[in-house]
C-alpha cells in the first residue's frame, strides 16, 4: 500500500539517470575529493539541514554506487539495498550464511566505492581482544608507554567469521558499535566518522563457533543472509570474473564525507505521525505474539525508524512511506525477539515478523 504523505521527491528520475550516468563516466579521487570540498562549504552555510544542491547531488552518488555493487555481486540487489540502507542509517549489518557466496567481497566494494579507510580482521578462538582495540606498548627509549592503534580504528570494520571469535573478544565491539568509541586502560579513544562494522559469521552448527549473545546482537541494526545466487546470476558471475576479479577495479565514485553528509540527510526524513503509530503497533505486536517469548524493545523501534528513514533516502524520497518500514521490518526486528522454543532459528523469527507485517493493519 502506498500512501501519499507531506513533502514530496528529492530526486527526479531524470536528474537521477543523468546525474548517475555523469558519475559512472567521469568520476574519479581528484574528482571525488573536489565534491567534496564544495559539499563541506555548503554544509557549513546550513549547518542544521542539508542544501537541495547537495543531497541532489549525493543521491545520484550513492544511486551509481547501487549499480555498481550490482555489476560485482550478482543477482543480489536485495542484499545490496539493504546494507546500504544500513550504513545510511549510521548502523552495522550481521550477514549470515555458508562461505564463499559473496559476504566478504560485497562490504570491500563498498569501503573501494565510497573511499572508506577499512580494516579486516578474519576471527579465530585465539583472537584477543587488544588484537582488535589496541594496546599499550613499552617504549626502552622512553621509559613510557604508548598506545598502539588497532584495526577497529577505522571508517569500516569488516569482521570475518565473528562468531568464531570467543565471548569476551565479541564484546570488545560493543561499546564501539553502540557509541562509535573504546575504552582501553580507563581511556576513552573516539572513533572516526563515519564508523560501520560489516559483520559475516557461518551458520550456527559449524563447528568452531561461539553464538552471539542478544546483547550483541542488538547492536547490529541488521541482520541479512545472502544465500545462494540464483543459476542464471550464477552462470553471469562465473563468465564475468572468468579471468579477472572486477572488485579490484573499482574505484571511489564518493568520499567519506559524503557518506557523513548523507547520514545526516536522513534524519531530516520527514515521518508522519500516522506512519509512526503503523510502525509502534508492529512493534507492540511482537509483544504479544504468543510464539514470542521476548518482543522487541522501545530501542527496536528506534531503530526501525531510522532504517525507515534511511530507505527512504535510498529511493529518493524525503519522508517515510508504510512499505519503508516494511521493507525494512524483517532485518531490524528478527533479531530482536526471542522464540518460546529453543530450538528454533533465526529464519524463524524472520517468518513470524513477516507474518506480523501481514497482519498488522495500515492506518490511511
Amino acid at each position: 500500500m502506498i500512501l501519499t504523505l507531506a513533502g514530496g521527491p528529492m530526486f527526479t528520475h531524470e536528474n537521477q539517470s543523468r546525474q548517475s550516468d555523469n558519475d559512472a563516466e567521469s568520476a574519479s579521487p581528484a574528482s571525488v575529493a573536489d565534491a567534496s570540498d564544495r559539499h563541506a562549504a555548503a554544509a557549513a552555510s546550513h549547518p542544521h539541514t542539508v542544501h537541495p544542491d547537495v543531497a541532489r547531488d549525493l543521491l545520484g552518488k550513492i544511486e551509481t554506487v547501487r549499480s555498481k555493487l550490482q555489476s560485482v555481486i550478482r543477482g543480489k540487489s536485495d542484499v545490496i539495498d539493504s546494507v546500504l540502507t544500513c550504513i545510511l542509517a549510521e548502523g552495522s549489518v550481521l550477514v549470515e550464511d555458508v562461505p564463499g557466496v559473496g559476504k566478504t567481497t560485497l562490504a570491500k566494494s563498498i569501503a573501494a566505492l565510497i573511499d572508506l579507510e577499512f580494516q579486516r580482521i578474519q576471527c579465530t578462538p585465539d583472537l584477543l581482544p587488544s588484537d582488535i582495540l589496541g594496546s599499550a606498548i613499552f617504549q626502552p627509549t622512553s621509559g613510557e608507554f604508548h598506545f598502539r592503534r588497532g584495526p577497529i580504528f577505522c571508517n569500516l570494520l569488516i569482521a570475518d567469521e565473528i562468531n568464531r571469535a570467543s565471548p569476551r573478544t565479541q564484546s570488545a565491539l560493543l561499546e564501539a558499535m553502540a557509541e562509535s568509541q573504546v575504552t582501553i586502560d580507563s581511556t576513552q579513544y573516539r572513533l572516526a566518522k563515519p564508523f560501520i562494522v560489516i559483520a559475516t559469521q557461518n551458520p550456527t552448527g559449524f563447528e568452531g563457533t561461539y553464538p552471539l549473545p542478544e546483547s550483541q546482537l542488538d547492536r547490529f541494526l541488521f541482520r541479512l543472509s545472502m544465500d545462494y545466487p540464483d543459476q542464471e546470476s550464477e552462470i553471469e558471475l562465473l563468465l564475468d570474473q572468468a579471468s579477472h576479479d572486477p572488485s579490484s577495479e573499482l574505484t571511489p565514485v564518493m568520499h567519506r564525507d559524503d557518506l557523513a553528509t548523507l547520514q545526516r540527510l536522513v534524519r531530516e526524513v520527514t515521518v508522519d505521525r500516522k506512519v509512526v503509530r503503523y510502525l509502534v503497533a508492529l512493534v507492540g505486536a511482537t509483544r504479544h505474539d504468543s510464539r514470542l517469548r521476548v518482543g522487541c524493545s522501545p530501542r527496536g523501534s528506534k531503530m526501525l525508524l531510522r532504517a525507515a528513514q534511511a530507505r527512504a533516502v535510498l529511493d529518493q524520497r524525503d519522508y517515510v512511506l508504510p512499505d519503508d518500514i516494511q521493507e525494512v521490518a524483517v532485518a531490524v526486528l528478527a533479531h530482536r525477539v526471542s522464540m518460546r522454543s529453543v530450538s528454533t532459528s533465526w529464519s524463524d523469527a524472520a517468518a513470524v515478523i513477516d507474518e506480523l507485517i501481514r497482519q498488522t493493519e495500515v492506518v490511511v
